[in-house]
This record gives C-alpha cells, sequence and structure tokens, in this order.
C-alpha cells in the first residue's frame, strides 16, 4: 500500500464555488454584493436585505447610488467612489446610507474594483456593515466624557472659591482676632492674661487647621507641574508631616489630561487620608502605570487592615467618595483589606482623548496654591 505524505494528509480541499457562494448569501451581519461595472446591482446576499430592507428582486438591476441620501448624490459621491476603487483598488467609507423604507443608518462600505487576467473591469465587490449603534454608543461614550469634563472644572473652580473665600475672609478676620488677643494679654494682665494667651493659642490652631484645608482643597499646580509632580509635592508636605514613610513609583507613556490627573489626585488624595485616620501603619507606597488606554494606581499601606471594610463600603464617606470618582470618569475602583497585611487601594480611569477636552470653564481664578507660602498671611 502506498503511504501519504504529511501534507496529502493535512490537505483540505477548497470549498467548492456552489459552497462558496451559499456562504456568501447566507451571511446576515454583512451586506455582500456584487456591481457591474456602470455601478448596477448584479448579485444580492440575506445580510444586504437585513440592512437595506431591499429584497433581490427589488434592487437587481438598479443602480447603488439609490442607498445614498440626496446630498450625497448631488455632490456624486457614488461615481467618485468607483472611481476611487478603480484607481486605487479598493475604497472603505463610513457614512449615512438610505433603506428602501427612506431610514438612515451609518454604514461601513468596503468597494473592491474586479479585474479579469487581462486586467479589464468585470465589477465591483461590495461590503456594507451597520454600524449605526456603534456610532451611536461612541457618541454617548463621548458626551459622558465631555459632562466628566465639565463636572470636575465645575468641582474644581467650586473648591478653588471656597479655599479662597476661607482664606481672604475666615482667616484672616481669625488672624486679626489672635493679634487682638496677643496685644489684650499683655496689657491686662494676670489673672486675666494666662486665660487670653490661652484663647490666642486656641484661634492659631484653628488658623492652622483652616490653612491646612485651604491647602487640600486645592492640587498644588496639576496644570503646570502634572501629575507626578503633584502627587510628589503632596506626598512630601502632607505625608511625610504624618510621620509616615512613602514612595512614588511611576510608569507613564504620556502626561494625562488635566480632568484625569485631577480625578486621580482626588481619589489618592482620599486615600492617604484614610491612611492617616485608621490604618495605624508605618509605611505607604503609591504607583501609578499606564494600563489599557488609562492609568492604573494603588496605593497600598502595611497597616493593620480590615476585612469588614470591604463589605461596608457604603458606610464610608470617603471610600463611596473615591469609588464614586473613579466611576464617574468612567473608571472602576477597588480596595483589599485583611488583617496584618494593609490595605490596597486600586482604582483605574481612562485616560481623556484630546479631542474632549473643551475650555476651562469661564470664572475661574487665575492664582493657584502651589506651596503652604501661599496661604500663610500674617500670624
Amino acid at each position: 500500500m502506498t503511504g501519504t505524505s504529511p501534507a496529502e494528509q493535512s490537505f483540505v480541499p477548497a470549498p467548492s464555488e456552489t459552497a462558496f457562494t451559499l456562504l456568501v448569501s447566507s451571511v446576515l451581519d454583512y451586506g455582500i454584493f456584487m456591481l457591474d461595472p456602470g455601478g448596477y446591482v448584479s448579485t444580492w446576499n440575506a445580510g444586504a436585505e437585513r440592512i437595506k430592507g431591499y429584497r433581490a428582486q427589488d434592487i437587481i438591476g438598479k443602480h447603488f447610488s439609490v442607498f445614498y441620501p440626496p446630498e450625497d448624490i448631488a455632490t456624486r459621491k457614488p461615481h467618485l467612489e468607483l472611481e476611487a476603487a478603480i484607481a486605487d483598488g479598493r475604497l472603505e467609507d463610513e457614512g449615512w446610507r438610505i433603506r428602501k423604507d427612506g431610514s438612515r443608518f451609518w454604514a461601513n462600505v468596503v468597494i473592491t474594483a474586479l479585474f479579469d487576467k487581462s486586467g479589464e473591469l468585470r465589477g465591483f465587490g461590495k461590503v456594507t456593515r451597520d454600524m449605526t449603534e456603534r456610532r451611536a454608543a461612541e457618541q454617548a461614550l463621548t458626551e459622558r466624557r465631555r459632562l466628566f469634563t465639565h463636572l470636575v472644572q465645575a468641582q474644581e473652580l467650586e473648591r478653588r472659591r471656597i479655599a479662597w473665600d476661607v482664606h481672604d475672609d475666615s482667616i484672616q478676620a481669625m488672624v486679626a482676632v489672635g493679634m487682638r488677643l496677643q496685644l489684650l494679654a499683655d496689657r491686662i494682665g494676670e489673672p486675666y492674661g494666662s486665660e487670653l494667651a490661652q484663647l490666642d493659642t486656641s484661634v492659631r490652631e484653628a488658623v492652622g487647621r483652616l490653612r491646612n484645608l485651604t491647602f487640600r482643597l486645592q492640587p498644588p499646580g496639576i496644570d503646570r507641574h502634572g501629575l507626578i509632580e503633584s502627587l510628589s509635592q503632596h506626598l512630601n508636605d502632607t505625608v511625610g508631616s504624618w510621620g509616615l514613610e512613602f514612595s512614588l513609583d511611576h510608569a507613564l507613556e504620556k502626561e494625562p489630561a488635566s480632568e484625569t490627573a485631577i480625578t486621580i489626585f482626588r481619589i489618592v488624595q482620599e486615600a492617604l487620608l484614610n491612611v492617616r485616620k485608621h490604618a495605624r501603619a508605618r509605611t505607604v507606597r503609591v504607583s501609578v502605570t499606564t494600563e489599557d488606554r488609562g492609568l492604573l494606581v494603588r496605593v497600598a499601606d502595611d497597616g493593620t487592615g480590615h476585612p469588614a471594610v470591604t463589605h461596608r463600603l457604603h458606610e464610608h464617606f470617603g471610600l463611596m467618595e473615591m469609588r464614586e470618582r473613579a466611576e464617574t470618569a468612567d473608571g472602576w475602583w477597588t480596595l483589599r483589606s485583611e488583617p496584618g497585611t494593609g490595605t490596597t487601594v486600586e482604582f483605574w480611569v481612562p485616560d481623556l482623548p484630546s479631542s474632549l477636552l473643551d475650555e476651562p470653564l469661564p470664572g475661574a481664578p487665575v492664582r493657584n496654591f502651589d506651596s503652604r507660602a501661599d496661604l500663610q498671611g500674617p500670624s
């Protein structure tokens, strides 16, 4: 018995022309049909009928320009597309097309010029996909991101206004009260002098807390310095003053959009505040990396950890705020906390395409809190 070679054993015969025709005619997700050299429909499959609404007997023999809206016909777009396909071999286009009932749909169209061995044009192959739902989803996503951009801008504008109102009104008034108390304590003497001095100390402490509040309300120059430098400054100025050891690891392909950077800064800021309040940690590690057209961020501490926290997020306003910020940006947020292993906050947010970034909202103050020196004033 004569053996067969491995190539012969693995050979699979090509489908017959009849089988291939059956495959094309049965496809439902794509309209696949042919045009003669003049642009008249010569074949029609089930997908074309589903997408465009014509049965084969209704459309074969008609010019394919019936699929185009009047404004495209007025500019001779169907004819120009055939000419481009002949010149380049194929043409791909997206735009509005018309169904039999007159309704419009957004189509992705590929037209391929078909030549025989002698180089003579025999017609065109045309493949159409209905992209209406995808286009609507993309537009909805674009609008959601645009609204997110405006939301972040509005929130930051309001924070700046509050910060400057507190700085220019409440803090200055309390500083004046403290100065007055000092003068009174010096003039009155005992037994009331010591009490006035204690009041002066309380006022000074309150002023310090308000200055810290106004500093936290405004990220330190993200627009000018970028996300990583702003996080680094916050870790040095704030977390360092808490007595915690810290590290910041980063691997960014590019600087994120301002609104994305602010969202990340706010979530990290809240996560670090929770470490200070609840973790009883010695060290905290922050990492920021580019991943899947967005940024993946982790804030991990070596504190006591608490598994119940992960099951009662709704009871913790700070945790809810972090998650809502991430999800509003079309991202996700999660928390892992176990006794003895500390707590890790992890979240991912997509970066905004530059084409979606609008001008900042009008009325934003020009000044930024770039250092605590901006907030000192008289004391």
